[in-house]
């Protein structure tokens, strides 16, 4: 570098954590409402698109040997139908195992999505700045909102097999009668707690992600030395690969949660 002054403009233009930020994108307006489509919304855009086309080809064959990218996408929905679904929900799983496979798949791709540098491979086609991309599961509106889905699927589900009434008589265990106003309470906040710890759960392992990257390459430039380089560049490629496993490991978990929400929800013992 010629000057100090050029340094933090170069750590900028390294900074792993500008994606994370949401950035408008472009604006416009439907009737009276006014819509602003950031980099996230942008990213979730092209993973429904993606998800669209992808889903379909991955079941259109009916051949009894599936292969290739079916026979991937159907050993993933059997194992969450069987081997995660059916001990929680019973003979209700194949009612509700479409949503289960949504959850999973919608969020699995969004972290996968999330790790594409889709701003610096645009850079290098166009030659121009942009803010396309960007981990959506690193804004915490976005998983907040995943949660509320998770929220109002869980309870719609339970007064659908048991009742309006049935379903909030049963909401809290059978105890003595003394207890009852306080065991009913809790329950009432441990339900309504539960989108939060979902939707801060995924948020928080995504953001970590980005924020230990940005921590190791900016050992490079507090050090200016060879071998913390070396570590740091090691570093960011071991955390690379791991984020890759967290992205599975937090799609699994969101999903197992929301299961095993809904399977506390249609039993008449919840």
């Amino acid at each position: 570098m010629n000057s100090m002054g050029a340094y933090p403009d170069f750590v900028a233009e390294l900074n792993p954590l500008q994606p994370v930020i949401a950035v408008p994108l472009f604006e416009f307006s439907i009737g009276p409402w006014h819509v602003v489509v950031s980099n996230h919304m942008f990213t979730i855009a092209m993973t429904l698109a993606l998800l669209s086309i992808a889903m379909p080809f991955a079941v259109r064959s009916r051949s009894l040997i599936p292969r290739g990218f079916q026979n991937l996408i159907e050993s993933v929905c059997v194992f969450l139908r069987e081997e995660m679904a059916r001990p929680i929900m019973g003979k209700h799983t194949d009612r509700y195992i479409g949503f289960i496979w949504t959850v999973f798949f919608f969020i699995l791709t969004l972290n996968l999505m999330g790790m594409i540098p889709t701003e610096k491979m645009l850079v290098l086609l166009s030659g121009k700045e942009n803010s396309f991309g960007g981990p959506a599961t690193a804004n915490i509106w976005v998983t907040g909102a995943m949660a509320v889905v998770a929220f109002l699927m869980t309870h719609i589900c339970g007064i659908r097999e048991q009742g309006l009434w049935r379903y909030i008589v049963n909401f809290a265990p059978p105890v003595p009668w003394w207890l009852m106003p306080i065991i009913y309470f809790l329950e009432v906040v441990s339900a309504l707690i539960r989108p939060f710890a979902l939707a801060i759960r995924l948020f928080a392992n995504i953001i970590a992600g980005h924020i230990l990257l940005a921590t190791f390459i900016g050992l490079i430039f507090v050090f200016k030395n060879y071998g913390v380089a070396a570590a740091s560049v090691l570093s960011v490629v071991a955390l690379s690969l791991m984020e890759l496993l967290v992205a599975f490991i937090q799609a699994y978990i969101f999903t197992f949660l929301t299961t095993i929400y809904i399977g506390s929800s249609i039993a008449a013992e919840h």
